[in-house]
C-alpha cells in the first residue's frame, strides 16, 4: 500500500483518512495535543463545552449521508431534532425573520410588505456584494433591523465589501411569493440544510471525532517544520525524515509557504496567501435559563455577541446536574471583563463558566479567493500534493460540506 501523509486531523483530515485507508496507509500529523480541529469538545464542571460553535449534522448530499451513517448507528447513538431558532429583537422572533413578519410591530410589517411588493414588481438588480443581495432580496427595512447589524458583528466590516461566493447553501433563498405564502400560512423554513439535524446522544461533536479517529495512525503534538519533495523517487518528505507517496494538507494555508520547499512552486502565491482575511471566535460556556430555542441570533448592536447556541438543549447529557448550558459566540478576541458585562445584558440570563479564543474560525472570501485556490491546486496537484478543508481551501465549510469535499478529493485520488 502507498503511504499518504495527511497534515491536520480535524474533520477534513479524519474523513479523507477513513476514505483512503483501504488503498493507502495514511498517517495524520496534528499539531495540537488532540485531534478534532474546530469540532472538538471538552468537559468543564461536568458540562460539555463546544470550544468553537455547536456542531450538528445533516446534509443534502446523499453521498455525505451515506458516508456519515456508515460510521454511526443513527437510531441508537443520535437524536433527531427540528431547528427552533429565534432572532432576539426585544423579544424572540421566529427564524428566518422573513417567514415571521407577523411577529413584528404593525408599522414595520407595513413597510416591509411595501418594499417586498416593490421588489416583486420591479425585479432584483444584479447583486455585486452581500449588502446588495440582502437589500435587493429582503428590502431596506429588514436589512436595517436585522441583516445589517447581525452580519456586521460577524464580518466586522462594511457588508458591501463581503463577496457572495460563500453564500450558497448558508441562507434561505425564498422568492417574494414564498415569503408572503409562508407568512399567510404561518410556516417555518423547511428547506435549509439544518432545518432538522442529528446530534449525538452523548459527547456532542467530540463523539464524532472519537469515532472517526478509530483505526487511524494519528501523531499529535506533531509540529511540521518542513515539507519537501525528492525529485528522484517522487516522494514527499516530512520534517526531513518520513517519506510519503502522496500528501494532503488539511491545515492552515497561511502556514504552508513557510514550511514547503521552494521547488514545490508556492512562492509566487505567498503574498496573496498572506493577504487572505479571516476572523476568530471567542466562545463562552454559560449556564442559561430554560428556553426552547436551539439558536438565538442577537442583532442588537449594543451587545457584542452575535449568537447563543443552546447546546444544553441538544442533549441532556451536555448539562451537569440539570443545569442548562449554552455557548455564546463573539467574533474575534474579547476579554473576560467585556464578556461578563455583555452577558449581564443578554436574554435568558447567561452566567459565565469559562471561555476560549480561537484565532482562525471564519475564512473571509474576496472576489479573487477561489481563483487563488484554483491556481494553487493546479500547481501542486500534478506533483501529488493536495489541499483540503476550511482553512486549506479558504472555504466557509460546515461540517457536512467539509466531509463532502473529502469525498470529492478521494474520488480524484
Amino acid at each position: 500500500m502507498k503511504n499518504i501523509a495527511i497534515i491536520g486531523a480535524g474533520i477534513s483530515g479524519l474523513t479523507i483518512a477513513q476514505l483512503l485507508k483501504h488503498k493507502y496507509h495514511p498517517t495524520l500529523f496534528e499539531n495540537q495535543r488532540v485531534a478534532g480541529g474546530l469540532v472538538k469538545c471538552k468537559r468543564v464542571d461536568g458540562h460539555l463545552y463546544h470550544m468553537v460553535g455547536g456542531h450538528v449534522f445533516n446534509s443534502k448530499r446523499q453521498d455525505v449521508l451515506n458516508l456519515f451513517w456508515s460510521f454511526f448507528e443513527r437510531d441508537i447513538e443520535f437524536t433527531k431534532a427540528n431547528r427552533n431558532a429565534a432572532i432576539y429583537l426585544d423579544k424572540p422572533i421566529g427564524y428566518p425573520i422573513e417567514n415571521h413578519l407577523n411577529e413584528l410591530d404593525p408599522d414595520l410589517i407595513k413597510k416591509i410588505i411595501s418594499e417586498l411588493l416593490f421588489i416583486n414588481k420591479h425585479g432584483e438588480t444584479n447583486h455585486e456584494n452581500f449588502e446588495d443581495f440582502l437589500t435587493g432580496r429582503f428590502g431596506k427595512t429588514l436589512y436595517s433591523i436585522y441583516f445589517k447589524p447581525y452580519n456586521e458583528k460577524i464580518w466586522k466590516c462594511d457588508l458591501s465589501n463581503v463577496s457572495l461566493s460563500w453564500l450558497a447553501g448558508k441562507l434561505p433563498m425564498p422568492t417574494i411569493e414564498e415569503i408572503l405564502y409562508s407568512n399567510i400560512k404561518n410556516e417555518s423554513e423547511n428547506n435549509m440544510v439544518h432545518s432538522s439535524f442529528y446530534y449525538p446522544n452523548y459527547n456532542g461533536s467530540q463523539f464524532l471525532i472519537d469515532r472517526l479517529s478509530q483505526g487511524l495512525e494519528i501523531l499529535c503534538d506533531a509540529k511540521i517544520s518542513s515539507i519537501s519533495r525528492n525529485e528522484i523517487n517522487k516522494k514527499w518528505i516530512i520534517n526531513n525524515q518520513s517519506e510519503f507517496d502522496c500528501l494532503i494538507y488539511a491545515g492552515n494555508l497561511k502556514n504552508l509557504p513557510d514550511i514547503v520547499d521552494i521547488n514545490v512552486g508556492l512562492n509566487p502565491f505567498k503574498e496573496r496567501i498572506e493577504k487572505l482575511q479571516y476572523h476568530g471566535t471567542t466562545t463562552v460556556l454559560c449556564e442559561i435559563d430554560n428556553n426552547p430555542y436551539s439558536w438565538v441570533y442577537l442583532p442588537d448592536p449594543s451587545i457584542a455577541a452575535h449568537r447563543i447556541i443552546n447546546t444544553g438543549n441538544f442533549s441532556d447529557s451536555n448539562n451537569n446536574h440539570g443545569i442548562k448550558t449554552a455557548t455564546i459566540e463573539f467574533t474575534d478576541y474579547v476579554d473576560e471583563k467585556i464578556i461578563k458585562e455583555n452577558l449581564s445584558r443578554m436574554p435568558f440570563s447567561p452566567k459565565y463558566i469559562t471561555h476560549e479564543y480561537t484565532k482562525y474560525t471564519y475564512p473571509i472570501q474576496e472576489s479573487n479567493t477561489r481563483e487563488l485556490i484554483s491556481d494553487i491546486k493546479k500547481t501542486i496537484e500534478p506533483k501529488g500534493m493536495y489541499i483540503l478543508g476550511r482553512f486549506a481551501e479558504w472555504e466557509y465549510y460546515n461540517m457536512d460540506a467539509a466531509m463532502g469535499a473529502a469525498i470529492d478529493l478521494s474520488k480524484k485520488l
